[in-house]
């Protein structure tokens, strides 16, 4: 499934946050990550994002699309990340 994850995490806890998205998917925006996962990746995904954020201050948000050809991606302005494989 193609998953999106956008996140606000206290500063104190961006940088392990931002390990744990790279880890997974890739990066587009400051916050935001995209990519394919299996339903085990985004299980272990999940769980990595709950043993750093403190849920009583911090949000992290999963929308899952079946298949990205169902989706549309438009951008305006510069492409902050890269979205495609990596070299």
């Amino acid at each position: 499934m193609f998953v999106i994850v956008a996140y606000d995490i206290n500063v104190k806890r961006v940088s392990k946050a931002l390990k744990i998205g790279r880890r997974y998917l890739n990066w587009t925006q400051n916050s935001v990550f995209e990519g394919e996962l299996t339903a085990a990746q985004l299980a272990n995904l999940k769980a990595d994002f709950k043993k750093v954020i403190k849920e009583e201050e911090d949000s992290v948000v999963f929308y899952l699309v079946r298949r990205e050809k169902y989706m549309e991606r438009q951008v305006i302005g510069k492409e902050k990340g890269q979205t495609g494989p990596f070299l």
